[in-house]
């Protein structure tokens, strides 16, 4: 199947002079145009903000938005194949290693902007900040994000509850309800032990927040608030680098997000635990 950019040079030929300057520009400045509006792109290439959109609708996209998911998609794949096998034809030293990765790294993040809905985000932190029990769940790579979403909604006062026992967690979730989060971390969204848990939790009244890949999932499908992640891995991958970047900076927001929310009157539990910590130093 082309790729998204492949798909504009093949039609190139069919589109109209106005499409023909937004598709030339898209080519040369693609790692650009995930962070623009319409707004930003007509300007750019002299156009007007409908003739983006019918641009959009001629090459198969329902609207500008989807467009630059799937240019997200296409970038982050591109760019970059640290963790597939074809690492294993290159001759990199550790640092060319560590140049990629730190590339890759930075890459996930900034593609974050476009895969990450704005709304969604805004849902997941009303529910987290008013929740009274939050579980959080992963498996693989996707562990130490959890771990660390866990530790630091723990400062925040909130009653969070991270295990890799899937056992464990079976005989958790009945006691959730309606006032609880299940926060379900998966790149695949497809993760069997993640899927079983998420669906347990939302039969008892918990809201689910997934967070996963943008790709339709059925974890995508079955969470209440979807906070995606772009597609920056294969499936079939040596480890989870960019990924869990991705993820981990998900949960950042989050803890801010709701940290600010909380105001100044969580700061005496700061303050007591900095005092705890320096005196037991001593």
């Amino acid at each position: 199947m082309d790729s998204i950019l492949e798909r504009i040079q093949k039609e190139m030929h069919h589109l109209t002079g106005t499409e023909k300057k937004i598709g030339t520009y898209i080519l040369e400045h693609s790692e650009m145009v995930p962070t623009m509006t319409t707004k930003d792109l007509s300007e750019k290439t002299g156009v007007s903000e409908s003739s983006v959109v019918r641009f959009c609708k001629t090459i198969g996209m329902a609207s500008f938005k989807t467009f630059k998911l799937e240019l997200v998609k296409n970038l982050t794949l591109t760019e970059s194949h640290m963790t597939d096998f074809s690492i294993l034809q290159q001759k990199d030293s550790p640092y060319d290693l560590f140049q990629k990765v730190t590339y890759g790294n930075k890459k996930a993040i900034e593609s974050c902007v476009s895969s990450l809905d704005r709304r969604e985000l805004e849902k997941a932190a009303d529910v987290l900040e008013n929740a009274r029990k939050v579980v959080f769940f992963g498996v693989g790579g996707s562990v130490t994000a959890a771990v660390d979403a866990c530790y630091k909604f723990t400062r925040l006062g909130c009653q969070s509850i991270f295990s890799q026992d899937y056992h464990y967690l079976i005989s958790l979730i009945p006691y959730m309800n309606k006032m609880d989060v299940f926060v379900a971390l998966s790149v695949s969204g497809r993760t069997k032990d993640v899927l079983e848990l998420a669906d347990f939790a939302k039969r008892k009244g918990a809201k689910v927040i997934a967070i996963t890949n943008m790709e339709k999932s059925p974890l995508y499908k079955e969470a209440d608030i979807r906070l995606c992640t772009p597609v920056t891995e294969e499936d079939f991958r040596i480890g989870t680098t960019s990924s869990r970047m991705a993820q981990l900076n998900i949960i950042d927001a989050l803890y801010l997000s709701v940290f600010q929310r909380k105001g100044e009157d969580i700061l005496k539990y700061y303050n007591e635990t900095r005092n705890e910590y320096l005196r037991l130093q001593r």
